[in-house]
């Protein structure tokens, strides 16, 4: 019965103290482990995205190489591993070999301060389960996004290829688009925690505390996901962005670019090296969600009232099931929705996602100032309405410019038809009469109108 009413307390993780204490050789482990890790996530992941999008489609997808096709992935990467390499005659070959290999580094070193679990003994070695953590660790991840985008922009410059040098441009003007939402939907959750070390922002999902109204203690949620759900939600968006996944996979474009920045590059290793750092690059964006968002390694409800749930190696399954739930909703995202268009992305980037994240981090940042005593809250209050009014006035003063604007052009459209003695059609563009064969006739005869050919 106290089971039901009370849940155990929750050890504290690791925090920026324990770290940089290891022997060489248990971090080496720990660098060996997360690469297998994801290379074997890499060569699962596949093999999954294809079976649930053709469970998804009643197809049966992979099921010759191995039971229930699971060494079909492994087939695929011996012949990519095997195929024979070729290099275009125009390419700048330096660049052109350097761009798969500064795409996929990046991305495998991002893991390094993803937590997988609380302080562990391996070997006889009290340590935590992550690779290194820093101050600053989710600027770390941020930053090594921004390296692995120059990677697909090389990758279309060195190809000297039309298709390929369109797609390297809009994946740079997409990841600067999305990037500066994903930091975005990041301060929320630094407010929070105090803290941008994400073995301590998991520390702080621990237990989510209470605040203080009208002289009542209120429970706060100890997941952000659901106490930040705007920044988790705004998150969620930019990181199918950032991973150029369905529907912000535009930098490939297989219906206008061929293939986009990898167009030049046969299905050998080069290209091999794009797929494996597009699946890291998944796994990452993932990872980091459960850190900030989801509670990281800590067990979920009703699991977490279990007394050994968050201690020993039982947090490092929960964060692979986590991670297993996050990579299928991008499956499930690239089974249901269609392409948009790159005007539709950067609209919906700049136009709609900065201005949502600006407005709620001054939300958030104005109910912590509540804790603030005394005159330093007033203060804090005062500046934040000043700054809500400013937005707001601005953000009228442009709408109402725009619809002017809008307004004064449709007038000159309809005053040039009007001179022309014509009634404008189809939003304002003249569309020419149809001189179409028809047929009438009891045995259906074509009549072809006079002046057609």
């Amino acid at each position: 019965m106290r089971l039901l009413l009370a849940a155990p307390a929750d050890p504290v993780g690791p925090t920026l103290a324990d770290f940089g204490k290891d022997p060489l050789w248990i971090s080496i482990i720990k660098a060996l482990f997360i690469f297998v890790f994801l290379m074997l996530g890499v060569l699962f992941g596949v093999w999954t995205e294809r079976k649930l999008i053709s469970r998804m489609q009643h197809r049966y997808g992979p099921n010759r190489a191995g039971k229930f096709g699971l060494l079909q992935s492994v087939a695929d990467g011996i012949k990519m591993g095997l195929k024979e390499d070729i290099l275009p005659r125009t390419v700048d070959k330096v660049i052109y070999v350097m761009a798969p290999v500064i795409i996929a580094v990046p991305a495998f070193l991002s893991f390094a301060v993803i937590p997988f679990g609380p302080m562990v003994s391996m070997f006889g070695v009290r340590t935590p389960l992550q690779l290194t953590d820093l101050p600053v660790a989710v600027l770390v991840v941020l930053a090594m996004a921004s390296i692995g985008v120059y990677g697909i922009v090389l990758a279309g410059w060195g190809s000297r290829s039309p298709y390929a040098v369109l797609g390297g441009l809009r994946s740079t003007a997409q990841v600067i688009s999305y990037e500066i939402a994903m930091g975005l939907s990041f301060v929320a959750v630094f407010i929070f925690a105090g803290t941008l070390s994400t073995s301590e922002i998991v520390n702080a999902q621990a237990s989510g505390g209470t605040w203080h109204v009208l002289g009542l203690d209120v429970p706060l949620p100890s997941w952000y996901a659901v106490l930040l759900i705007p920044s988790f939600l705004i998150y969620v968006i930019t990181m199918l962005g950032e991973t150029n996944r369905v529907p912000f996979d535009l930098p490939e474009g297989e219906g206008e670019l061929v293939g986009g920045f990898h167009t030049e590059y046969s299905s050998s290793l080069k290209f091999a090296m794009f797929m494996l750092a597009e699946y890291v690059n998944i796994f990452t964006v993932s990872a980091l969600s459960i850190t900030l968002f989801l509670g990281g390694w800590r067990a979920p409800f009703p699991i977490s009232l279990w007394d050994g749930a968050n201690t020993g190696w039982w947090p490092m399954l929960w964060f692979f099931v986590k991670l297993v739930l996050v990579f299928s909703f991008f499956i499930w995202v690239r089974a249901s929705l269609p392409r948009i268009r790159y005007d539709q992305l950067m609209a919906f980037g700049w136009k709609v996602l900065i201005p949502l994240n600006l407005a709620w981090i001054l939300l958030v940042a104005s109910f912590r100032a509540l804790r603030v005593p005394g005159e330093q809250r007033t203060l804090v209050m005062v500046i934040a309405a000043v700054v809500v009014i400013s937005c707001l006035a601005i953000y009228f003063w442009f709408d109402t410019a725009n619809q002017r604007r809008r307004e004064a052009q449709a007038e000159e459209v309809r005053a040039e038809f009007e001179q022309l003695g014509e009634e404008p059609t189809a939003g304002g563009f003249p569309v020419p009469a149809l001189d179409l064969p028809h047929y009438h006739g009891v045995n259906g005869r074509k009549e072809v109108p006079s002046g057609t050919n």
